[in-house]
C-alpha cells in the first residue's frame, strides 16, 4: 500500500495548476539595469501661463518664467534651456545678470533665487526666502553687485548677489513718505536708480506715492504725489524727467524736484461732453526710449476704452507724433524694449519689442516702416489648434525629412514679415547630433495634423495636413460633447510605404498616400454601420425572402442614415495638393438620434492592404486596395465570451449596381454578423449551400465528412478546436449550381463567399489561456459615464497585424490581426491575401475562426512579436514608390515593392525549421501583466505583474544597444522596463506623476469610490485613455509626453543617450565684451552735469550692519557642498600658492641682501686698501711736508 504523505498531496496540487514551460533553449539577454536611465531631455513649444519674462542685451538671451515655476532661457533657433523651480511655484520676476551669466528669479512664495547658467544645464546656486514680507519688485542695476527688493509692506532691502546675504541698509516705508501722510503708500511697484547720479533711486508705490531717496544721506531728496493708483515708471536716459503709467489708462511725465506732473495725457481715450476723458483700461507698463537720431519711442500696454466693444489687447508705440496701435491676439503679459546700448545714460537706440502674450511670443520690428513682426523661429504654435493625440517614430527613414519639408514648403508661404534676422541670437547651437532622423506627428482639435523634425534636439515643423478641406464647412458639433467633430482622436503612420490613418472624433476614419504633386481625385467613401445593436435570433427557414436580420454596412446605407452623421464629405473631383492625400474615407452611419461611440483603436498593414479599426461596439476591416470593407465584427463576440463562429454572416444587399461603377467607388462591404445558436445555424447556413435548389443538389455536395471530426491531444491537456470549413473547390461548385438560380432576392451568395471565408470552431474553455486572477475586476475604458453602471463594456483597444501563428500545427506564419479588448481579451483574424500582381482583381479571404485566443488581466496595450532569438520582428510593408516616376521603372520595381522586415532568424526558422518547434513569440501587455507566448506551441513562457494597485498608462516595445524590452508608465509615476523574452525587471523609477498629467482630463481628481475599494485610483470619463494617446514611446529607449497644453516634453530611458545629452545641447553663455560706458562731455563735466558714480559696497557692505536673522532665510543650492568644497580647495590652493610666493619674495629679499652684504665687504676692503696705501704714502713725511 502507498504510504500517504502531506507532500505527495502537495505535489499534486503543484502538478495541477499549469507551469509556465521554458523555451528549449535560452536566450541571452544583454540589457542590464545599467543600461538604463530615464531623464528628461529636450521641452518643446511655448511656455505654458507665462508670467515673466527678461533679456540680457549682451548675451542676446530671453528667459520666461511662468505660473508652474519653469524657467526657459532661449537663444538662437536650437539653444532652448529648460529647468523648473522647486515647489512649483509662479515666478513673478526675473532680472538677468548683464553680461555675467546669471540669473535672478523672484516666486510666489516670496523666495530669490539665483540661477548659473554658464554651464548648458542652468542650475540654482543659492536662494534666500523672505519669512515676513511678500515681495513685489527687484532691481538690479547695470554690473551691480547689490539687488534692490522692494516688498509689500513698502519697505526695501539690499541684497548682495555673491554671497546672497542681506544688507542692514533698508528703505523703511515709513521713512520714505512725509511725516504728515497718515495713511500707508501700498506696495512697492517700482525700483530705479537715477541714470545721471547712481546714489538718486526712485521709489514707486501702489497708491501714487513716488519718492526719490538718497541713498548717501538716508533721506528723500523728493516727494510727489499722483492722483490715480501707478503701475509704472520709465526713466528719461538724461534724468532729468520720467514717465508714469496709471490705473485709468493716463501717461504722466514728470520733472524732477517738480510736485506736479509737466504732461498728463489718455493716449486711447475720447473727450466726452462734459469734457472728460472716457473711462480707460490700466496702461500695466510704459517705456520710454530714445535713439540717436533724437526721436522718441513711447511704447505701452493697455490703456483702450473700456466701451470699447471688441477691442483686443494690443501695444501702442509712440513714435513722434505717430500713434501705431498694434492689436494682439491674447493677452499681454509683459513686455521688454530691446535695445543697442545697454546703458541706460545714454541713447538706447530701441530696434525690438518682445512682447510675451498669454499664448504667444511676439517680436515687432521698430526700425522698418508699419511695424511688422519678425517670423518666430521657435516651434511655439504647437498648440495652435489643442492638441488630441501624438505619434513619434525615432530612427525614421532618412529620406521622410526631406519629403515632408519639400511639400510643406510649398503650402507654408508666409509673408508681411519683417526681413531682419531673428534679435534672439544667443548661445551657440551644438553641431554633435544623436545621427538619426526622428519624426512627431501631433493631433489636433480642429482636424489638423502637423509633421515635426525633432532631430538632434530641435524641433521645426515640416509639414501641415488640414482634414477639414475634406468636409463641407457645415459640421456640427456632438450634442454630447463640446468636441470638434474632426479633432483627431488616433494617428497611425506607415513611414515605409508612407500611408497615413486617421481616426477622428465625428467617428471618422481617413485614409491618406503620400504625393510629391498635386492632382485632381475623388475621394471613395465608406458608410460603415459600426453601432451596438441588439442580438437577434435567426431562423433557419428554407424560405427566406432577405438575409438575415441586423443593419447592413454599405455605401447604400446612407440615405437612411444621412440625418445622423455630422459630418459630410466634398463630393466630385477636388483639387488635392502636393503630400498627404485623402484616397478613403470611412464615416459611422447610425440610425437617427443615436450617438457612435468613439474609435479606439486603428491598425494599418500597407503589405497586407488592410486597414482595421474599432470601438466599444465592434471592428471593422478595410480592404484599402479595393476600398471595401470586408468584414464587420461585434465587440461581444471577440472576447471569449462567445465564440466567433456560432454566429452566421449577415448578408449585404446586392452590388450589382456598383459593379457597374469603376474600382476607385466605394463597395459594399461583404458581411457583419450576430450570434446565434450554434448547432441550428451552421446547420441552417450550411443547407443554404448545399440544398439552395433541388434539382441541382447533386452536383453540390456537403463538405467531405473529414471536416467534422474533431481530435484531442492529451500531451498538452487541451481540446482541439472543431473546424467546419468550406474549401476553396466548395465555393467554386457553388458557383456553377447557382449559375441560373436566383432564390434570393438580391443575394448573391457566390459573391460573399468568394470574400469571406465562412469557417465555424468551438472553442472549449481549457483553450482559451487564462489566469487564476483573471475573474476579478476589470475596469471600462468606455469615455461615457455609464461605464460606470455597465462596467462589463468591452472595447477594441488594441490591433496588430503581423504574420504570426495561429494554430499549434502551423508550420509556416500566415497574415493575421491580433485584436485586443477593454476586458483583457485577444482574439486573432487570418487572411489569406491573393498574390501582388492579382490583389486588385482577387479580394482578401478573411477567416475569424482558426485563430488563437488569450486571456490577461486588464486591458490589453501592445502586442509584439519576437523572433526565435529573441529580437523584434518588424511590421510587413509595402515601400513607398513615386506615382510620377515611368511607368517602365514602376514595372521594373514592382517586385521590390514589398519588404517583409522579418529578421534573419525568424526568415531561417520560418523555412528550414521543424513544424512542432516555436519559432515565434508574442508579447502580450496589459494593464496589469505581461505575458510572452511561444508560437506555434502557444505556451505561456514567462509571465509578469506589472502592477497591484495601481494600472499601466502605456506599454510599448523599444529597442536599446540592439536588443528590446518592455517600457511602461504606470499610473503611480514609475516608468518600469523589463527584459525580453524573460520579462525580468530592470529598472522601476519614479518619473512623472500622474497628476503632472491631469491638465488632459475633463474631471479632476476624482476618483470613483467603488474603484478604490480594489486599489484603482483612476480618473473618470477615460482620462487615462487621453493621456495614453499624447504620451509615446519610440525606438532607442526614446519617448515624449504632453507636459503642457502648449508644451511638448521628451526623454530616454538609454543610460547611454543620457550620457551624451550634454554634447547635444546649446551653450548658453559665450563671452562677449561689455561695451564702453558714455564718455562724459567737457562741459557737463565741468558744471557738474555728468554721471555720479556710487560706492555701494560703502555703503551697503560690512558698514552698514547686517539684517535680522527673521527677516529672511538663506537656502544654499542643491550644489552647495561641492561648492563649498570647491571654495575650500579654492581657498587653499591660494593659501599655498601665497606661501609659496612669500617663500619666493623671502629668497629673493635674502638674495637682495646677500649681494648688498658683498657690496659693502668689497667697498670696506676697497676702502681699507684706500687707506693702508694713504697711511703708507704719508707715513715718513714730517708735518711741514705735508
Amino acid at each position: 500500500m502507498k504510504k500517504f504523505t502531506i507532500k505527495g498531496v502537495l505535489d499534486g496540487f503543484r502538478s495541477s495548476v499549469p507551469q509556465p514551460v521554458k523555451p528549449d533553449q535560452e536566450i541571452v539577454e544583454n540589457l542590464r539595469p545599467e543600461h538604463f536611465q530615464v531623464k528628461k531631455t529636450f521641452r518643446h513649444g511655448f511656455p505654458h501661463q507665462p508670467t515673466a519674462v527678461a533679456f540680457d542685451p549682451i548675451q542676446r538671451l530671453l528667459a520666461i518664467g511662468t505660473k508652474s515655476g519653469s524657467l526657459r532661457i532661449l537663444g538662437r533657433p536650437g539653444v532652448d534651456a529648460h529647468v523648473k523651480h522647486e515647489g512649483c511655484t509662479a515666478v513673478i520676476q526675473l532680472q538677468f545678470l548683464i553680461n555675467e551669466g546669471a540669473l535672478v528669479s523672484a516666486t510666489a512664495d516670496d523666495t530669490l533665487h539665483l540661477w548659473n547658467f554658464r554651464q548648458k544645464i542652468p542650475q540654482v546656486v543659492q536662494s534666500l526666502k523672505f519669512q515676513r514680507e511678500r515681495i513685489t519688485c527687484i532691481h538690479l542695476p547695470l554690473q551691480s553687485k547689490w539687488l534692490y527688493v522692494g516688498t509689500e509692506r513698502g519697505n526695501i532691502h539690499v541684497l548682495h548677489i555673491e554671497t546672497f546675504v542681506l544688507s542692514g541698509y533698508v528703505i523703511n516705508w515709513n521713512k520714505a513718505i512725509e511725516v504728515s501722510r497718515k495713511t500707508h503708500p501700498g506696495a512697492v511697484v517700482h525700483l530705479s536708480d537715477n541714470p545721471l547720479d547712481l546714489s538718486k533711486m526712485l521709489i514707486g508705490y501702489e497708491s501714487g506715492q513716488i519718492v526719490f531717496w538718497d541713498l548717501k544721506t538716508k533721506n528723500a531728496d523728493y516727494r510727489c504725489q499722483s492722483d490715480v493708483p501707478l503701475r509704472s515708471i520709465s526713466w528719461h536716459h538724461e534724468g532729468k524727467q520720467f514717465m508714469c503709467s496709471h490705473t485709468d489708462g493716463s501717461l504722466s511725465t514728470w520733472t524732477v524736484r517738480q510736485l506736479k506732473p509737466t504732461n498728463v495725457t489718455h493716449p486711447h481715450a475720447k473727450t466726452t461732453k462734459d469734457g472728460e476723458p472716457e473711462p480707460c483700461k490700466p496702461i500695466q507698463k510704459v517705456e520710454w526710449k530714445l535713439s540717436r537720431s533724437g526721436e522718441a519711442y513711447v511704447i505701452f500696454s493697455g490703456g483702450l476704452a473700456y466701451d470699447t466693444t471688441g477691442r483686443t489687447p494690443s501695444i501702442t508705440v509712440i513714435h513722434g507724433k505717430t500713434t501705431t496701435v498694434l492689436e494682439m491676439e491674447h493677452n499681454v503679459i509683459d513686455f521688454i524694449t530691446l535695445c543697442e546700448n545697454p546703458w541706460t545714460s545714454d541713447y538706447q537706440d530701441p530696434y525690438a519689442v518682445v512682447v510675451l502674450l498669454q499664448n504667444d511670443l511676439v517680436v515687432i520690428d521698430l526700425l522698418t516702416p508699419g511695424f511688422p513682426c519678425f517670423e518666430n523661429p521657435y516651434p511655439m504654435d504647437i498648440h495652435e489648434s489643442p492638441v488630441t493625440c501624438c505619434a513619434y517614430f525615432a530612427d525614421c527613414p532618412s529620406d521622410l525629412v526631406p519629403a515632408f519639408y519639400s511639400v510643406g514648403s510649398k503650402s507654408q508661404k508666409k509673408t508681411g514679415f519683417s526681413e531682419k534676422d531673428w534679435p534672439i541670437s544667443g548661445g551657440e547651437w551644438s553641431s554633435s547630433s544623436s545621427g538619426y532622423n526622428e519624426i512627431i506627428l501631433t493631433g489636433h482639435a480642429d482636424g489638423s495634423i502637423k509633421f515635426w523634425d525633432a532631430s538632434a534636439g530641435t524641433l521645426q515643423v515640416l509639414y501641415k495636413l488640414k482634414t477639414a478641406k475634406l468636409f463641407e464647412k457645415g459640421r456640427t458639433r456632438s450634442l454630447d460633447s463640446e468636441e470638434d467633430p474632426l479633432a483627431i482622436q488616433l494617428i497611425f503612420l506607415c513611414p515605409e510605404s508612407r500611408k497615413l490613418a486617421i481616426a477622428g472624433s465625428g467617428r471618422h476614419v481617413v485614409l491618406f498616400k503620400f504625393k510629391k504633386v498635386e492632382s485632381m481625385s475623388e475621394v471613395v467613401t465608406l458608410d460603415i454601420s459600426l453601432t451596438a445593436e441588439p442580438v437577434k435570433e435567426v431562423e433557419s427557414s428554407s424560405d427566406h425572402d432577405s438575409p438575415a436580420g441586423g443593419n447592413t454596412s454599405g455605401s447604400s446605407e446612407s440615405k437612411n442614415n444621412e440625418s445622423s452623421q455630422s459630418l459630410k464629405i466634398k463630393t466630385g473631383l477636388q483639387k488635392r495638393a502636393a503630400g498627404f492625400q485623402a484616397t478613403l474615407v470611412c464615416l459611422t452611419v447610425t440610425n437617427s438620434g443615436e450617438q457612435a461611440e468613439n474609435i479606439t483603436a486603428l491598425s494599418l498593414n500597407s503589405s497586407y492592404g488592410l486597414m482595421a479599426y474599432g470601438n466599444e461596439c465592434g471592428i471593422v476591416i478595410i480592404d484599402i486596395v479595393q476600398k471595401i470593407s470586408l468584414i464587420v465584427l461585434n465587440t461581444g463576440d471577440i472576447g471569449g465570451n462567445v465564440d466567433l463562429c456560432q454566429r452566421v454572416l449577415r448578408s449585404p444587399k446586392r452590388q450589382d449596381e456598383l459593379k457597374r461603377d469603376n474600382e476607385d467607388k466605394a463597395r459594399s462591404p461583404s458581411t457583419d454578423q450576430t450570434r446565434g445558436d450554434t448547432g441550428a445555424e451552421s446547420e441552417g447556413l450550411l443547407g443554404m449551400v448545399a440544398d439552395r435548389d433541388g434539382q441541382h443538389s447533386q452536383k453540390c455536395p456537403p463538405p467531405r465528412g473529414s471536416e467534422y471530426q474533431t481530435g484531442s491531444n492529451n500531451d498538452k491537456g487541451t481540446a482541439e478546436e472543431s473546424v467546419i470549413e468550406m474549401n476553396k473547390s466548395a465555393v467554386n461548385e457553388e458557383e456553377s449550381c447557382a449559375k441560373n438560380h436566383h432564390g434570393w432576392k438580391g443575394f448573391n451568395l457566390k459573391r460573399q463567399l468568394s470574400k469571406v471565408q465562412i469557417s465555424f470552431a468551438v472553442f472549449p474553455d481549457s483553450k482559451v489561456d487564462s489566469d487564476k486572477y483573471d475573474s476579478s475586476f476589470q475596469r471600462s475604458r468606455s469615455s461615457s459615464m455609464s461605464s460606470l453602471e455597465n462596467i462589463t463594456t468591452e472595447t477594441i483597444s488594441c490591433l496588430t497585424f503581423a504574420d504570426s501563428y495561429t494554430k499549434k500545427s502551423d508550420t509556416s506564419p500566415v497574415p493575421t490581426l491580433w485584436i485586443g479588448t477593454s476586458l483583457g481579451s485577444i482574439q486573432t483574424v487570418i487572411f489569406n491575401t491573393p498574390p501582388r500582381g492579382e490583389r486588385h482583381a482577387h479580394p482578401v479571404v478573411v477567416s475569424t475562426c482558426n485563430g488563437s485566443t488569450f486571456k490577461l488581466k486588464g486591458c490589453i496595450l501592445s502586442m509584439s512579436f519576437l523572433d526565435c532569438n529573441g529580437a523584434l520582428i518588424p511590421y510587413s510593408y509595402e515601400s513607398w514608390k513615386d506615382d510620377s516616376m515611368e511607368s517602365k521603372e514602376r514595372n521594373r520595381s514592382q517586385g521590390k515593392c514589398a519588404n517583409s522586415r522579418m529578421s534573419p532568424s525568424m526568415n531561417t526558422q520560418a523555412g528550414t525549421g521543424d513544424g512542432f518547434e516555436d519559432r515565434q513569440f508574442v508579447v502580450l501587455a496589459s494593464e496589469k501583466q505581461a505575458r510572452v507566448v511561444a508560437l506555434p506551441s502557444q505556451n505561456c513562457l514567462y509571465r509578469q505583474q506589472l502592477a497591484e494597485t495601481h494600472i499601466v498608462i502605456k506599454a510599448e516595445i523599444t529597442t536599446l544597444k540592439d536588443n528590446v524590452c518592455l517600457v511602461c508608465y504606470v499610473s503611480n509615476g514609475h516608468i518600469a522596463t523589463y527584459s525580453l523574452p524573460s520579462l525580468r525587471l530592470l529598472i522601476d523609477v519614479d518619473f512623472l506623476p500622474l497628476i503632472d498629467l491631469s491638465f488632459q482630463t475633463t474631471k479632476h481628481g476624482i476618483v470613483d469610490p467603488m474603484l478604490s475599494i480594489w486599489g484603482h485610483q483612476l480618473f473618470v470619463n477615460g482620462d487615462t485613455d487621453q493621456i495614453a494617446k499624447t504620451l509615446c514611446f519610440s525606438n532607442r529607449g526614446h519617448g515624449l509626453y504632453l507636459s503642457s497644453p502648449t508644451e511638448i516634453q521628451k526623454f530616454s530611458v538609454s543610460s547611454q543617450f543620457c550620457g551624451e545629452l550634454t554634447e547635444m545641447m546649446g551653450d548658453l553663455f559665450i563671452g562677449h565684451d561689455m561695451p564702453e560706458p558714455p564718455k562724459e562731455s567737457f562741459f557737463k563735466g565741468l558744471f557738474g552735469g555728468g554721471s555720479r558714480s556710487l560706492d555701494r559696497e560703502e555703503l551697503f557692505g560690512e558698514s552698514s550692519g547686517r539684517a535680522s536673522r527673521t527677516v529672511a532665510k538663506h537656502i544654499p543650492g542643491p550644489n552647495a557642498g561641492a561648492e563649498s568644497l570647491r571654495e575650500r580647495v579654492t581657498t587653499a590652493t591660494g593659501e599655498v600658492n601665497l606661501a609659496h610666493q612669500m617663500v619666493l619674495e623671502r629668497g629673493e629679499k635674502l638674495s637682495q641682501l646677500e649681494d648688498r652684504t658683498a657690496r659693502m665687504m668689497s667697498e670696506a676692503e676697497s676702502f681699507s686698501q684706500s687707506a693702508h696705501g694713504l697711511m703708507l704714502k704719508y707715513k715718513d713725511k714730517k708735518w711741514y711736508q705735508l
